[in-house]
């Protein structure tokens, strides 16, 4: 006897009004990427992505590209480093998200009789 269980998962949008991402791409995925990711979660999620990345070594066996990069939730970039060490410092306001959310209601917009949830 099978028995098939169908579940609806209701998501919601994150409320996070920051995501940070450690990461350590290398000198092929990081330019090609590294900016272009931080970028589009900042999008997706409406809200400041902060990529943090370790400086590069040029000791080091495995070359990170660095770059820390904070980025808006309109996908602008706050502040950025180059490979060397370094931080990046800036001040944010945390209203910026809502009126971003506010502004395109992505969150509210989902066709619930059209698209389902797995």
């Amino acid at each position: 006897h099978t028995h098939t269980h169908t579940h609806t998962h209701k998501r919601t949008h994150t409320q996070a009004k920051l995501l940070v991402y450690p990461g350590a791409f290398n000198m092929t995925t990081g330019p090609a990427h590294w900016e272009l990711l931080a970028r589009a979660r900042a999008v997706d999620n409406q809200c400041f992505v902060a990529s943090v990345s370790p400086a590069r070594n040029p000791d080091a066996s495995y070359q990170a590209w660095g770059h820390t990069t904070l980025v808006s939730p309109w996908g602008k970039i706050i502040g950025t480093t180059d490979h060397a060490a370094s931080m990046v410092v800036a001040e944010i306001d945390l209203d910026d998200v809502e009126e971003v959310r506010e502004g395109i209601p992505v969150s509210k917009q989902k066709r619930s009789d059209i698209y389902v949830s797995p």
